[in-house]
């Protein structure tokens, strides 16, 4: 999941926002959910992805993959900042968290939904619309609370 796949879409995306304002994306691991920096607004997501275990090579997907963004818009600048949260091999021990493996298509999704909080957050526009949902994967095991790191910060949704 390279920056590179979510600047292009984020950019074209984007330019359906104010005429005249500019906006950039920004990854940041050390983004804290429900602690937005002042004058930052937080927007919390979660879609489908892949992960790979660097130790053993096992792979597994989930559609409990927890995706966190702060905006800000001030002067015409905007910044959103993101932050994939990541998940660990449930068969190796002293695993390393692994970052998600997100399709382009739920890129594009994440992305969508994203722009249309910016009008909500940052513009105050009533848009009256519910987001576009990510397209699930076929996840045979359940979800493994002990191995996710947005579950481990309290923002995983569990249901």
């Amino acid at each position: 999941m390279a920056q590179s796949q979510w600047t292009p879409s984020f950019q074209i995306k984007a330019n359906i926002l104010k005429e005249g304002d500019s906006w950039r994306l920004q990854f940041d691991d050390s983004l804290v959910p429900g602690s937005p920096n002042s004058g930052w607004q937080q927007y919390i997501r979660n879609t489908s992805a892949r992960f790979k275990c660097s130790g053993c090579g096992r792979s597994w997907p989930s559609n409990r993959v927890m995706v966190v963004f702060h905006m800000r818009l001030s002067n015409g600048q905007g910044v959103v900042k993101v932050r994939p949260f990541r998940q660990n091999c449930k068969t190796c021990s002293d695993a390393p968290m692994e970052k998600p493996s997100i399709s382009p298509e739920n890129i594009d999704i994440l992305l969508e939904n994203l722009v249309e909080k910016i009008r909500i957050k940052c513009y105050h526009e009533d848009l009256g619309k519910v987001n576009r949902p990510f397209v699930s994967m076929d996840v045979k095991s359940p979800h493994e609370p002990d191995h996710c790191e947005a579950c481990m910060q309290g923002i995983c949704t569990r249901d």
